[in-house]
């Protein structure tokens, strides 16, 4: 259980990776300083797509979340070997981390294909207390 707690950690961190690197190199920028009083203003003038990228990618983490912290508690509650959780748990963060790197890219195709796959990780962790 310590092990799927860490899991779960991880996969919430996901956004603020992305959130950081449409931040970056800009804390000691003179002409694109990051505004942290107004912080959606000044990521909406940005015009780096890899920047724009980055946020998009940091909301499609968070939109992520929610279904995949459901499932792990649907499949912990109802007692699914806690192997087969960790691991469908660790196939999506491997899956959402390529997702990123995808997004940071410009790799849509790659990116969608990626995202249908972890969609698919995350229902077989919905069922995971189902198998066998």
């Amino acid at each position: 259980m310590l092990l799927t707690a860490f899991l779960l950690l991880i996969a919430s961190q996901l956004p603020i990776v992305a959130a950081g690197m449409a931040k970056a190199g800009t804390f000691r920028s003179r002409d694109n300083r990051y505004d942290n009083n107004e912080p959606r203003l000044w990521l909406e003038r940005q015009t780096d797509p890899r920047r724009r990228r980055a946020n998009a990618a940091q909301a499609n983490s968070f939109e992520a979340l929610p279904f995949l912290f459901a499932a792990a508690l649907f499949a912990l509650y109802l007692q699914a070997p806690p192997g087969l959780v960790n691991g469908l748990l660790i196939a999506w963060l491997v899956l959402r981390a390529v997702y990123l790197w995808c997004y940071l890219n410009d790799r849509a195709t790659l990116r969608s294909s990626v995202w249908a796959l972890a969609l698919l990780v995350n229902v077989a962790l919905l069922f995971a207390p189902f198998y066998g």
